[in-house]
């Protein structure tokens, strides 16, 4: 299995962070593998992949590029630069690493991940700016119009994480975060069940970089600078968009009952107010009711503020949910609480 060897300083200063260029990088693999792992995930495919095949149908260069970078079990390193971790650059920012890669380093590379000799269309110079260029069309074309949603989502996978972090540590923030990775003990972590050596990565800065779609990989530039991508937990699924239950909004109130039900994820006020349809006054007053009563609290994520529900306000909804079971029969409609 392949593990990384981290010392306590560099676990120490490990930090989530969003990068536009992940996203976007995603976004590829999924359009490459053209299928998808949920619902929200298939219905974006079947309104981006029919414009990205013939992208790649009108530039056969590139699409060799790009099957050869993504190798079997290794991607072209110049493809999927780690994150510096400083600040919050913009996907140009980020994507201008990719485009003044030399060169050699990208045949090189992608020698690397197809474990043979470049092929001989390929031996260019334009490489780095064709595979910039695909990740500026996927970015443009499929990502940036729903960059604030995605972000949200995003932002809410890291508060849930951190959550973890402080009540179970390592091993309750990581062993859920991508398939093959656990926390080893040890300043040991498992990343993959891929046979690959050890790496010590002592002195560097580590990274968790979260995607809304399925795909997960490892980065590093210059021994300096590591990333963990994982798939986070949110979709990009439609939300439900049910109302809340019956004897919850007795209680509480209808609305504020709504809210109190989607803060099972953590969420902003601005999504809030996107998925309940309320003024951002009402949904204001409502979170400033539940966060008096000890429902939910709140954590800042980047330029954020979100909310979530306290073990009290899962269990309040949990019971409700339960007192609804408890009235259903074998069909899952309702039993009459009298007679026959």
């Amino acid at each position: 299995m392949g593990w990384w060897l981290v010392n306590a300083d560099t676990l120490a200063e490990s930090r989530f962070v969003i990068s536009p260029l992940a996203e976007a990088t995603a976004c590829l693999w999924t359009l490459e593998k053209a299928s998808g792992a949920h619902p929200g995930e298939r219905e974006w495919l079947d309104e981006h992949l029919p414009a990205y095949r013939a992208r790649l149908a009108g530039d056969p260069i590139t699409a060799l590029l790009l099957k050869a970078a993504r190798g079997r079990s290794w991607t072209a390193d110049f493809l999927t630069p780690a994150p510096t971790g400083e600040g919050d650059p913009a996907f140009e920012e980020e994507l201008s690493r990719v485009r003044a890669t030399p060169p050699e380093i990208a045949h090189a590379d992608i020698e690397v991940a197809l474990r043979s000799p470049l092929p001989t269309a390929l031996r260019r110079y334009d490489l780095p700016e064709r595979a910039a260029g695909l990740l500026e069309w996927v970015w443009t074309r499929t990502v940036l119009p729903d960059w604030p949603r995605r972000r949200r989502i995003m932002e809410a996978d890291v508060v849930a994480r951190v959550g973890h972090l402080s009540q179970g540590g390592w091993a309750a923030a990581l062993n859920d975060m991508r398939k093959g990775m656990r926390w080893l003990g040890g300043n040991r972590l498992q990343i993959n069940t891929y046979d690959y050596p050890p790496r010590r990565i002592g002195g560097a800065r580590l990274m968790f970089v979260p995607v809304t779609h399925r795909q997960a990989w490892t980065a590093w530039t210059s021994g300096r600078h590591y990333a963990l991508v994982y798939p986070c937990s949110g979709t990009l699924a439609e939300p439900d968009r049910a109302p809340a239950p019956e004897a919850l909004g007795r209680l509480l109130g209808p609305a504020r009952a709504r809210v109190l039900v989607l803060l099972a994820a953590p969420k902003s006020t601005t999504h809030l107010v996107a998925l309940t349809g309320q003024g951002l006054g009402s949904v204001g007053r409502h979170l400033r009711v539940l966060l008096d009563a000890g429902l939910v609290r709140r954590r800042r994520a980047g330029r954020s503020v979100l909310y979530y529900r306290t073990p009290l306000g899962d269990a309040l909804a949990a019971s409700d949910a339960e007192a609804r079971t408890a009235g259903e029969g074998p069909g899952g409609t309702l039993r009459p609480s009298g007679g026959r």
